[in-house]
């Protein structure tokens, strides 16, 4: 049983090496385009970026940056998978993930909904230890979503045009 885990491990990651290698340089550029705007929207509202606009409560973390920067690359190149077309039902997940870290690198005092639920002592004392795990989650959730878009685009099943007879 793990010796096939090892196997399809192995294939998967043959497979994103695969997708990365075929990428035109016009990919590369969707790819570092979308990390930087990844980079910002998260950035911005998080206050990893000083800005003027936000006003974060609590100091960032090392964990914060980690989080912030691995979503950004893995969304950038998520992106750019999308130039050679394919389907686009791994979307919700990519939602999904960069919303988590959304809430992963954000303040939990400035997080209205979570201060609302749980109070400031609660969103202090209960939702920024598990900040750390929600990133985590996310980042794997981006990843996992990375990889089902190598599988999807190697292994897919190239369809000759049909010739239109008169």
């Amino acid at each position: 049983m793990a010796a096939r885990r090892v196997e399809a491990t192995a294939l998967d990651l043959r497979l994103l090496g695969s997708m990365l290698r075929g990428f035109s340089p016009r990919s590369w550029l969707v790819a570092l385009v979308a990390s930087a705007a990844t980079a910002l929207a998260i950035g911005l509202p998080t206050r990893l970026i000083a800005n003027d606009w936000f006003v974060r409560m609590t100091p960032t973390r090392p964990q914060d940056y980690a989080v912030w920067a691995a979503t950004s690359l893995l969304a950038g190149v998520i992106a750019a998978s999308y130039l050679g077309g394919g389907s686009t039902s791994s979307q919700y997940r990519v939602m999904s993930g960069g919303l988590a870290s959304y809430l992963a690198v954000g303040c939990p005092i400035c997080n209205k909904i979570v201060v609302l639920l749980l109070g400031l002592s609660g969103a202090m004392t209960y939702f920024a230890p598990l900040q750390l795990y929600i990133g985590i989650a996310s980042v794997l959730l981006l990843a996992w979503t990375l990889i089902l878009r190598a599988r999807a685009l190697q292994l897919a099943c190239p369809v000759a045009p049909v010739p239109v007879q008169p």
